[in-house]
């Protein structure tokens, strides 16, 4: 059966629209905690922010950041990180809860960072939302943004089948994927996976936490 999807651009403005509605409630479940209940993700998140402090390029994107919380986590790890977020209620949400960071608006396909700029690029579980055949682009202005040897940690939901699947996030249509799939993309897209975690899900949902962390050559 074929998937239906939703015409490029017009996912985009349901997921903001969808985000905008939730901005406390998303802050409150997660903004105060930064992962203490998750210690996989919690420690490659560390081990990420210490292999781009190796870098000597310790400027770093959050994208997809929502409330600030990560940023705010990448800050205190000793990088300069900013957040960058498709929902214009997330992003002031951010601005009040971090008044020393910077957050703007901002799609991932059109990250409003320079060429080969960054140190890292922290995409937490924020592509989970672009369709797959849009998630090519996506990526590839991630590996646009970032400086040679720049890395990126990619979370996401994984799934043991062989293809992507649609489900009904709690906020608005989400894809979880098979790891080695999300893999070859990234490779496609110009980078060199060298760590991976699986786990099982920190959810009801049953799908594999999945964390993939990558360097622009």
């Amino acid at each position: 059966m074929t998937a239906s999807f939703s015409p490029v651009g017009e996912h985009q403005n349901d997921t903001r629209d969808a985000y905008d509605g939730v901005v406390e409630l998303y802050a409150s479940l997660f903004a105060d905690r930064r992962l203490e209940t998750q210690p996989f993700a919690r420690n490659m998140i560390r081990t990420f922010a210490e292999l781009v402090r190796a870098t000597g390029n310790t400027r770093v994107a959050d994208v997809g950041c929502g409330p600030g919380h990560l940023t705010a986590m990448l800050h205190d790890l000793g990088l300069d990180a900013f957040g960058l977020d498709l929902s214009p209620g997330m992003v002031a949400h951010a601005r009040r809860a971090h008044p020393e960071l910077r957050f703007d608006e901002a799609r991932m396909e059109e990250l409003p960072v320079e060429d080969g700029a960054l140190g890292g690029v922290l995409a937490h579980y924020s592509a989970i939302h672009t369709p797959p055949q849009e998630l090519p682009a996506l990526l590839a202005e991630q590996a646009r943004v970032l400086a040679p040897g720049g890395l990126l940690l990619v979370s996401f939901f994984g799934t043991d089948g062989p293809d992507p699947v649609r489900f009904d996030h709690k906020v608005t249509p989400a894809y979880s994927w098979p790891p080695d799939r999300f893999a070859d993309l990234l490779t496609t897209a110009g980078f060199t996976p060298f760590a991976r975690l699986l786990h099982d899900p920190a959810s009801e949902r049953g799908f594999l936490d999945a964390h993939l962390l990558v360097r622009r050559p």
